[in-house]
């Protein structure tokens, strides 16, 4: 599976979230060719306070032996804030495909200096649905990702 049809599958769930009244950013998870899950932010949705993206990609995949994570790739729209930085950390995921890091940039510099292969795919679709998430929506925005307003 490529990064772009990785990031595909991120986008729609992403897609998905928004549909569901809730913030635009989807995650998916594979490894080599083997799609193993995918997810989307449902903070809202579910009222938690920890369902992002990337957690509700992990979530849904379910428990994996250690040697499945260390062979994966996370795709996630949007640039992994702390949270789901230090999740990819702890199942040991080498690869992240970020679509964009221009509305949000989280911790990307943290998981290259822990040997995490981040590439940053620039997606214009990303950036446009966020940008236009967080205009419409700048109050939820600045509580998912933990910013005062």
């Amino acid at each position: 599976m490529t990064d772009e049809e990785l990031l595909t599958l991120a986008i729609a769930e992403a897609r998905v979230g928004l549909a569901e009244g809730g913030i635009p950013i989807g995650a998916a998870l594979a490894q080599g060719d083997r799609l193993l899950g995918v997810g989307h932010n449902r903070r809202v949705q579910m009222g938690s306070a920890i369902r992002h993206g990337e957690t509700d990609c992990l979530e849904n995949v379910g428990r994996l032996p250690a040697t499945v994570y260390s062979e994966s790739t996370m795709a996630t729209t949007l640039s992994p804030c702390d949270m789901c930085t230090g999740a990819i950390l702890l199942y040991g995921i080498p690869r992240v495909v970020v679509g964009e890091n221009k509305t949000f940039y989280g911790g990307e510099d943290y998981l290259r200096s822990r040997g995490v292969e981040v590439v940053v795919l620039d997606s214009q679709e990303c950036v446009s649905m966020m940008e236009q998430f967080i205009a419409q929506n700048s109050e939820l925005w600045n509580e998912d990702i933990g910013e005062s307003t």
